[in-house]
This record gives C-alpha cells, sequence and structure tokens, in this order.
C-alpha cells in the first residue's frame, strides 16, 4: 500500500496513523483489518493489491474476511 501514494495517504487519513505507527504494528490483526479493509474499498486497489502480492484478489476477499472473523460476516 505504501508504494501507492494514493491508497497510502487516503489510509493515513482514515486511519489517523501515521507511517511509523503503521510500521510498529504491522504484525498486529488490527492493523492488518484496518490496512485491508482499506484496500478492499476500491475495486482498483484490490487489483493492485492482488498484483503486487501475486495473488488473485478473491484471496484478499477471504483475508478479509478470516480477519474480520464471524462477527465481521455479514450475508444479507
Amino acid at each position: 500500500m505504501a508504494g501507492e501514494p494514493p491508497v497510502w495517504d487516503a489510509f493515513l487519513a482514515a486511519s489517523g496513523a501515521d507511517a511509523g505507527q503503521v510500521r510498529a504494528e504491522a504484525g498486529q490483526p488490527q492493523m492488518q483489518r484496518a490496512a485491508l479493509s482499506h484496500v478492499m474499498r476500491e475495486d482498483d486497489w484490490v487489483r493492485a493489491c492482488a498484483a503486487a502480492l501475486g495473488v488473485p484478489p478473491e484471496d484478499l476477499a477471504m483475508a478479509a474476511a478470516l480477519l474480520e472473523g464471524p462477527g465481521g460476516r455479514n450475508w444479507t
């Protein structure tokens, strides 16, 4: 995400975090959920992230669901 300035800047603005905080908390599930949730907001961001990671976009959706846990699922 940091390699895509518009996405990165929007995440920092929306989260209230700074780059140092994001790096320090990158391994924490809460930060991972926040970052992935942010990327999932835009189809272009999802495709770019998936391409950068070398995974299908569907894997990002699966990861988001797993990070959210049972309480985050909404099937309606």
